[in-house]
C-alpha cells in the first residue's frame, strides 16, 4: 500500500535510504563498513579524554572490520558473504569506526581512493567529526567525490551545547557549523547524525536538533536511539539512575515530531541503530529493530503524516 508521500513506493511516509539507494541505482546496494583504525581527538588528548560518554571502545565501529586487516581484506570478507545471495549487488565501503579525517592527510587520500577502487564499489561513505575537517582535508575530500559517489557523514548527536558538554563531545554547534560548512560549499554531499534519548535531554532538546538541522538541509540524516553499552561512562550514570531510558512509545513518537520538521527531500539513512546484544545494557527493546521501525511507521499512520509536514523554510 502506497503512502503517498513522494519519495516513497511502498508505505513509508519518510523518506528512505533504500528508496535513494534503489532508485539511483537500480539494484540492491550494499554497505560495507571498514575500521581503518584511527582514533579521536577527544581520545588522545588533543580536544579531551575518554571520548564521548555513549561511545564503547570500538569508537563506534561495532559491526566494523578487523583494523588489523586491510582495508582490502575486510570489504572482501563481507562481500563475498554478500555476493552469495546477491551476486550483482553494488556497494559502499564505510569508514565507520573512529574520527576518518584524523590522520596525515595523504594516509587518508590513499585508503579513500583505494576504497574507491574495489570491485562493484560505486561510493565510498566516510564517518568523522566536524571539527577534524580542515581546509587541506576538504580539498581532498573534494577531489575524491570527482571520482566516486562521497557522503561524508558527520556525528552532531545534538545541537544543545549544555548536553554536548555533558556527554563529552568536545566540540560546540558552533564549532560543528564551520567543518559542515567547508564541505558544503565544496558541494560534497553529507549525512548528520543525532541521538535521541541523551541525558537530560527533553523531547523539545530533541525537536529543536532536529529544527537545527533542518536550518543547514543536509544531503541526508541518520537518527539514532541512544544505546547503553556496558563499560561506558553513560552505562555508570544510566545505573546510579541519573538519567532514564526512552520508552519504545517515546522513542517512536519523538522519530516522527522529526521527521515531520526535517525538509521532505533529505534522505533518512536511519531511524534507530543496532546495538551489540552482548554489551547492550538498556533499552533492550532496541535489539527488536523492525519492531521500532513498525511502531515509528504505525504512529506515522495514524497521524496521517509526512516527513516534511511541519518544515518551515
Amino acid at each position: 500500500m502506497k503512502s503517498g508521500f513522494i519519495y516513497s513506493d511502498d508505505n513509508k511516509r519518510y523518506y528512505t535510504h533504500n528508496y535513494y539507494l534503489r532508485h539511483k541505482y537500480g539494484k540492491k546496494v550494499f554497505k560495507v563498513p571498514l575500521n581503518s583504525g584511527l582514533s579521536c581527538p577527544n581520545r588522545d588528548g588533543t580536544k579531551g579524554v575518554g571520548g564521548c560518554t555513549f561511545c564503547s571502545g570500538y569508537l563506534s565501529g561495532d559491526f566494523a572490520g578487523n583494523p588489523k586487516d586491510s582495508l582490502k581484506e575486510q570489504f572482501d570478507k563481507v562481500r563475498g558473504e554478500l555476493h552469495k545471495k546477491w551476486s550483482d549487488a553494488l556497494y559502499i565501503p564505510y569508514f565507520q569506526a573512529g574520527s576518518n579525517t584524523y590522520g596525515d592527510i595523504e594516509l587518508l587520500r590513499s585508503a579513500f581512493f583505494e576504497a574507491a577502487s574495489f570491485e562493484n564499489a560505486v561510493g565510498v561513505n566516510i564517518a568523522t567529526r566536524a571539527d577534524c575537517i580542515t581546509d587541506e582535508c576538504a580539498d581532498m575530500l573534494l577531489e575524491l567525490s570527482e571520482v566516486t559517489n562521497l557522503e561524508v557523514e558527520l556525528g552532531l548527536q545534538t545541537s544543545n551545547d549544555k548536553t554536548a558538554l555533558e556527554i563529552n563531545r568536545c566540540h560546540t554547534f558552533d564549532e560543528f557549523l564551520q567543518g559542515y560548512e567547508k564541505l558544503k560549499n565544496r558541494g560534497i554531499d553529507i549525512c548528520v547524525h543525532i541521538i535521541n534519548g541523551l541525558p537530560g535531554e527533553t523531547a523539545d532538546d530533541m525537536r529543536n536538533t532536529a529544527r537545527d538541522v533542518a536550518r543547514i538541509h543536509p544531503h541526508s540524516v541518520k537518527i539514532h536511539l541512544l544505546h547503553i553499552i556496558s563499560g561506558t561512562k553513560m552505562c555508570e550514570q544510566f545505573l546510579n539512575g541519573e538519567f532514564k531510558e526512552l520508552s519504545l512509545e517515546e522513542y517512536a513518537g519523538i522519530v516522527c515530531d522529526q521527521l515531520e520538521l526535517l525538509p521532505p527531500d533529505v534522505i533518512v539513512e536511519r531511524v534507530t541503530g543496532d546495538g551489540k546484544k552482548e554489551t547492550l545494557v538498556s533499552p533492550l527493546w532496541s535489539l527488536k529493530k523492525f519492531c521500532v521501525m513498525n511502531e515509528i511507521d504505525k504512529t506515522m499512520a495514524e497521524r496521517n503524516t509526512f516527513q516534511g509536514a511541519k518544515y518551515s523554510v
